[in-house]
């Protein structure tokens, strides 16, 4: 990131002590999953005062409204996410994407709380939103979401040493995407992929060998996840497109 004017911003924001955590395509390259991306993606949170410093930090970086709708509390508070494009000199027209609301994932407080705090060379110590929550706001309809998922469960397990807590596997046997690596789990932690597996039948097919039931079990998941995602948007969508009606857009 030392390359990208991702540390500039990240600065801005932590000078003006904007309550934000870093998520998205960013958080993932912290979190291994090696991701190119030229966005920065920020969970905010909704008050008057953080608004306030969020806009004081936009304004440090000459970042202008971009798309709609425009950011305010209710817009967030609703679910949209405010765009903005970075026009200082030296940060590239970088594209600052916000949200508070997201579908899958509890409210900005509760992210907040169970934060991973990131100290990052020339920035210090930056706020990223959770590996559980973050893979929770990965399950969407976009296809270049679930590959993610994927290597960051894969890269976790990696990173994890030889004694990990019981809170990461029970995440890995919740949220792993491949029957391989499901059956490996279950190989190396018999007792706890036995009792998550009654949870989950992709991951019971996955102990039972069943490589093709598995793959389709997996699948299954996936659409659901999918047509939820689809279904969270549309009145979203149409409320937007109802405003940019409204306003002559």
């Amino acid at each position: 990131m030392s390359l990208s004017p991702i540390p500039r911003v990240l600065s801005t924001f932590r000078r003006h002590r904007v309550r934000a955590l870093l998520m998205g395509g960013q958080a993932c390259i912290l979190y291994g999953g090696a991701e190119f991306s030229r966005d920065i993606d920020l969970a905010v949170a909704v008050s008057a005062e953080n608004l306030g410093r969020l806009r004081d930090a936009l304004a440090a970086l000459e970042a202008e409204p971009e798309f709609y709708p425009p950011l305010s509390a209710s817009v967030l508070r609703r679910g949209h996410a405010c765009h903005f494009r970075c026009l200082a000199s030296g940060l590239h027209r970088l594209r600052i994407d916000l949200m508070s609301r997201m579908r899958g994932v509890p409210t900005f407080s509760i992210l907040w709380k169970r934060r991973m705090e990131i100290d990052l060379p020339g920035v210090g110590i930056v706020p990223v939103m959770s590996l559980a929550d973050l893979l929770k706001a990965k399950k969407t309809q976009r296809d270049k979401d679930w590959p993610m998922i994927r290597r960051l469960v894969e890269a976790d397990v990696t990173n994890a040493g030889s004694n990990p807590t019981s809170a990461r596997i029970a995440l890995w046997l919740r949220e792993g995407r491949t029957f391989e690596l499901l059956r490996e789990l279950g190989r190396r932690f018999p007792r706890e992929a036995a009792a998550a597996a009654r949870r989950r039948p992709a991951l019971k097919a996955a102990l039972g060998d069943d490589a093709r039931r598995a793959a389709a079990l997996l699948r299954r998941e996936e659409d659901e996840e999918r047509r939820r995602d689809r279904r969270y948007w549309a009145p979203l969508r149409a409320e937007l497109e109802r405003w940019q009606l409204g306003r002559g857009g």
